[in-house]
């Protein structure tokens, strides 16, 4: 498999909205069109190489003290789209995970407790000038949440192997209506067969986050790092997109069996990944 060199690549996953520029009021507007014609703009290893680069200051830099005035830029059906990476506000967001993701001895090792109180100080005041902010990028580490894959099919899956010095990828994009449209249609499936519970709670959590962005936006599932993770026979037979639909289909079929089979599937495939994260 591929090394990507320079970086320690963390293992995580992205879901991203890209929004069109007329969603961006001006001057921001502006700044994006402008930033999309630049020939040396950053890319997906170089906001990684950013994030971790603050951490080996002493104390390190939990956050960074400027929002980043980068995005990620795609074209879809002719119209130029820009994902803000708002690396500011997802790391103060990030900090409120870090408890449930490091044991207490690791985190103080890593940022200090006094680091993690002033980031917490600060995100409440620029949050009471800035109630209605919200991120462009939603993570996951060791794992794609269950109720992202509702959100896309298999058709749009792509994966590529990858190349000397050019890592895996494995992602889907797809139009921000039919993202909303799957939500609903999974939502009303979830909640007619089973009980409340985290992958409901989960899916109407996303879905409202999708609400929040223009209708023309394109959503993408990213497996990031995670290709890292897994052999290229394994990610080419990943299509825990199609499971997740199978079972949803089933569910609304009443077909406890089959909906079963494809759970079954989704975890066994996953188990390779948590079983790596142990061993980490």
């Amino acid at each position: 498999m591929p090394k990507v060199s320079s970086v320690i690549v963390p293992y995580a996953a992205y879901l991203r909205v890209y929004e069109p520029l007329a969603a961006f009021p001006e001057p921001e507007r502006a700044h994006w069109e402008r930033y999309a014609r630049r020939p040396d703009r950053p890319s997906y290893q170089d906001e990684l190489r950013r994030s971790l680069a603050d951490l080996v200051p002493t104390p390190p830099v939990a956050v960074p003290v400027h929002e980043s005035g980068d995005a990620f830029v795609m074209e879809a059906d002719g119209v130029l789209c820009v994902c803000p990476w708002r690396t500011r506000l997802r790391g103060w967001q990030a900090l409120d995970d870090l408890d449930e993701e490091l044991p207490p001895t690791v985190l103080d090792a890593v940022l200090p407790p006094v680091v993690r109180r002033q980031a917490a100080q600060d995100y409440e005041r620029w949050l009471a000038r800035n109630p209605d902010a919200r991120p462009w990028i939603r993570t996951a580490t060791w794992q794609v949440p269950i109720n992202w894959f509702v959100l896309v099919s298999d058709e749009e899956r792509r994966y590529d192997r990858g190349t000397a010095g050019v890592p895996p990828l494995l992602r889907y994009r797809t139009p921000m209506v039919q993202a909303r449209r799957r939500v609903a249609r999974g939502l009303r499936t979830l909640r007619d067969t089973m009980d409340e519970g985290p992958l409901i709670d989960g899916l109407v959590d996303v879905g409202r986050w999708l609400e929040e962005f223009h209708p023309r936006s394109v959503v993408e599932l990213d497996y990031g790092g995670l290709v890292h993770t897994l052999p290229d026979r394994h990610l080419e037979a990943d299509h825990s997109a199609a499971d997740v639909a199978e079972g949803i289909e089933a569910l609304g079929r009443g077909d406890g069996e089959r909906a079963g089979e494809a759970y079954a599937r989704l975890v066994e495939r996953w188990r390779a990944v948590r079983d790596r994260r142990s061993a980490n």
